[in-house]
This record gives C-alpha cells, sequence and structure tokens, in this order.
C-alpha cells in the first residue's frame, strides 16, 4: 500500500528546532541543552493538555536555559539548545523507545501521544531530533578537524519532589562511562561548602536512559558532565545568573585539574 502523505511537523513560520549561540566561543566547553523549549508546533495543537501543564517540568526543563545562556556569555562557550517541548519528543532519548514520545510522563497522560503512528512518531524524530543533534554532531566535528580540546556540559534541572519524594540536593552530576571530568567538578562543588551534590543523583546516567552524552561525548571520547540543579533554585533570573557564575568560575577549574 502507497505511504499516506504526512504533512511537515513544523510550518514555514516556526522556528528550527536547534538554536546555536555563541557559535565562535573560545571556551573548551560546549554547553547542550536538551529541554530547553517548551512550544510545541502548531499542528500538534496542544496535545491534549490541560491549560498551564505544559509549563511543568513534564513540558521542559524550568531554567535550565536561562542558565546555560549566562554561562555560554561568561564563559565565551558556545551553546546548542533545543525549542520544543520534551514531549513532542524527548531529544535525550533514544528514537523508538517508549520514553522518546511519552504516553505518561510522571502522573500526566499526554493524549496526542497516545495513539501516535509510526510515520507520525517519525516526522517528529525528522524535524525536531535530528536537526538537534545533528548541530551537535557538526560543531564537534569543527572542533575536531580544528584539533580543539572540548569538554562537552549537558544542562538540566530537576523537581524539589519527585511523586512525593523530596529531593535534597541542591545539584547532581551525571556520567556513565567516564567518571574523571564529573568528579572533579563534583569536589570542586563540595569545596564550596554549601551544597549537597548527588553523584548520578537524582538520575543515573545510562545508555538506555540518556542518548546525548553517550552518543556525542563517550563515542568521541571527549571530558563530559551532565549537570542538574534543583529547579526552585533557577526558577527566577537572580537564581539563573547565581549558578552560572558559580559554574563559570568552577567548571574552568575543573578543566585544568582534568589536563594535568
Amino acid at each position: 500500500m502507497p505511504h499516506s502523505f504526512i504533512p511537515p511537523l513544523l510550518s514555514a513560520d516556526e522556528p528550527p528546532a536547534a538554536a546555536v549561540e555563541t557559535p565562535r566561543g573560545k571556551a573548551p566547553f560546549l554547553l547542550l541543552c536538551d529541554h530547553a523549549g517548551k512550544a510545541i508546533p502548531q499542528s500538534l495543537g496542544d496535545l491534549g493538555l490541560p491549560p498551564g501543564e505544559i509549563e511543568r517540568h513534564i513540558g521542559w526543563d524550568i531554567g535550565a536555559l536561562g542558565v546555560s545562556r549566562h554561562l555560554s556569555r561568561q564563559l565565551d562557550a558556545t551553546l546548542i539548545h533545543q525549542r520544543y517541548s520534551r514531549l513532542v519528543i524527548d531529544c535525550n532519548r533514544a528514537p523508538g523507545i517508549a520514553s522518546s514520545i511519552p504516553h505518561l510522563s510522571e502522573l500526566t497522560p499526554i493524549p496526542g501521544n497516545i495513539s501516535i503512528d509510526a510515520e507520525h512518531a517519525l516526522a517528529r524524530e525528522r524535524e525536531v531530533f535530528l536537526p538537534y543533534h545533528h548541530a551537535i554532531d557538526e560543531h564537534l566535528g569543527q572542533r575536531q578537524l580544528r584539533e580543539l580540546p572540548t569538554a562537552v556540559i549537558a544542562m538540566h534541572s530537576f523537581t524539589p519532589v519527585f511523586k512525593g519524594q523530596s529531593r535534597p540536593w541542591q545539584v547532581g552530576l551525571l556520567f556513565n562511562r567516564y567518571p574523571e571530568f564529573a568528579l572533579l567538578l563534583a569536589e570542586l562543588l563540595r569545596e564550596e561548602g554549601d551544597l549537597q551534590v548527588g553523584i548520578n543523583e537524582p538520575y543515573a546516567m545510562t545508555d538506555a536512559t540518556d542518548y546525548t552524552l553517550p552518543v556525542h561525548a563517550e563515542r568521541r571520547g571527549l571530558p563530559y558532565v551532565g549537570i542538574e540543579i534543583r529547579q526552585d533554585l533557577v526558577a527566577d533570573e537572580r537564581g539563573q545568573q547565581a549558578w552560572a557564575k558559580r559554574f563559570a568560575r568552577l567548571l574552568p577549574q575543573a578543566w585544568q585539574r582534568w589536563q594535568i
């Protein structure tokens, strides 16, 4: 049977999924923000969600883009981020797995995802997921050609309470096969004296639950870290600036220690 025509996911007046800021940044860091945006393509309406739901953590990583932008400017580091909601397609999950286009996020059903067919899922992958990862791949390829050393920093945020459980950490650092850079940064954060630092908390990085760092950093053998900041600390501009200032000070120190 011939395939039915699937119209484009994004209309001509909607922005592309991937955004690159400070493209010629001189710092040895590439900042990534998988869940920066909460936009939903017009063609998907509101995904069947009640008003206000997309503003919650299920829709995006609250505060992560604000911290990333301040950090990009303070470090002179390239930032690549993704404009559309993780509920359209999660750019930190392998396409095709259940959490890529989730039917349920935490305790909230996502009606617009429940009956999605393979062709519409492929359209989301083609127009949102792939452009973002192509942008990362292209940037890292260019840095490699220019022999520029690079550490990949993935910026995220997490809820203070998850399914009724309070989370005590202000910040968590994630890694899988190559822990060295993350553990150096953890040491520096602990030296601050005012933080409870999660090591692979509140999430642990695995190939099944993560995509960006395993694919772009681990496969290239690059130093990396996933940074998770508790959302109540970065929900406003003041908190975002404070955390960016902290990481603008500590990431170069971690980089220096890693190079020794």
